[in-house]
C-alpha cells in the first residue's frame, strides 16, 4: 500500500494563495528540518514543501529505503498525488539533488507535467565523489568523524548520543541509496541551474558542467565560498535566485 502524499511532503506554512510552489529535497541523514529557516526567506507567492523520507523524525517507524529504484517509484506516486496546477520547482542538495533529478526523469517517463525548474546543489551526475559502500559498514564513530569532516553534523548532534541514535541509521540507509545509483545519462525536459561550494571535497573540478547535456537549457552554476554544506550559510542568495528563476520560467510557460 502506498504511503499518503502528506507523509512525504512536510509543510511549514501552507500558502494556498501562492501562485508558485518550491519542493526541497534534503541531503543524506537529514530531514525536512534542515530547511525550516528557508520559509522565512521566501516571498508570499511561493508555497514551500519539504521532502520527508521514511526512517527519520516523525517517520522513524517507516522502513527506510536502501535502493534508489523503489524509492523513486514511491516518491513519484506520492508527488503526483501532491502536485497541483501551479508551476513548481525542485531544489535538492547532495543526495537531495540526486533524488530531485531522478524524480524529474520519472515524471517525464510517465508523461506527467515536469518542474518548471530543477535546481541541483552540491551534486552532479558526473564528478561527484560518492562515498564507497564500505562507509556504510563502519562503526558509528567512524561515520560520525566522516560526517564531521564534511561539516554535515553540528555539535548538538554528534555530542548527543540520543540524537546520533536517530541520525546514523538514516544516514546509513541514505548512503546505501547513493551507492546503489547507477548513472544512465538520462536527460530531463526542464531547465537546470546548479549551485556549488568552492572547496567542496566531494566535487571534482568542472563537475557541474556535466549537467549541460542533461537538459534543454542549462542556466549555469553559482559558486559560493565554503565546502559541501555551503547552503546552510547561503540560504538568502540561493532562495532569491530560485525565486527569480522560477518566476521567469512561470511567466514563460504562461505565454
Amino acid at each position: 500500500m502506498s504511503t499518503p502524499a502528506s507523509r512525504w511532503f512536510h509543510t511549514i506554512e501552507h500558502r494556498p494563495e501562492a501562485s508558485l510552489r518550491l519542493f526541497l529535497f534534503h541531503y543524506a541523514g537529514s530531514g525536512p528540518a534542515m530547511y525550516h529557516e528557508w520559509a522565512g526567506l521566501l516571498p508570499a507567492d511561493v508555497d514551500l514543501q519539504l521532502l520527508h523520507l521514511p526512517g527519520r523524525q516523525e517517520r522513524r517507524a517507516d522502513p527506510a529505503y536502501t535502493e534508489i529504484g523503489p524509492l523513486i517509484a514511491e516518491l513519484h506516486d506520492a508527488f503526483v498525488a501532491e502536485v497541483d496546477d501551479r508551476p513548481y520547482a525542485f531544489f535538492g542538495h547532495s543526495m537531495g539533488a540526486l533524488l530531485a533529478y531522478r524524480l524529474a526523469v520519472a515524471l517525464d517517463a510517465s508523461g506527467e507535467r515536469p518542474p518548471a525548474l530543477l535546481a541541483a546543489s552540491g551534486w552532479a551526475p558526473v564528478g561527484f565523489r560518492t562515498p564507497g559502500p564500505e562507509l556504510m559498514d563502519l562503526p558509528q564513530e567512524r561515520i560520525v568523524e566522516w560526517a564531521k569532516g564534511l561539516g554535515g553534523l553540528p555539535p548538538e548532534i554528534y555530542e548527543n548520543p540520543e540524537m546520533l541514535a536517530m541520525v546514523i541509521p538514516a544516514m546509513r540507509s541514505d548512503l546505501a541509496v547513493c551507492v546503489d545509483y547507477r548513472d544512465d545519462e538520462a536527460a530531463v525536459s526542464c531547465p537546470i541551474v546548479s549551485y556549488s561550494g568552492r572547496s567542496d571535497p566531494l566535487m571534482t573540478e568542472g563537475a557541474m558542467s556535466s549537467w549541460i547535456p542533461r537538459c534543454p537549457e542549462y542556466l549555469g552554476n553559482v559558486e559560493f565560498p565554503g565546502g559541501h554544506f555551503f547552503m546552510h550559510s547561503e540560504g538568502l542568495p540561493i532562495t532569491s535566485d530560485l525565486v527569480r528563476l522560477l518566476r521567469g520560467r512561470a511567466a514563460a510557460l504562461s505565454r
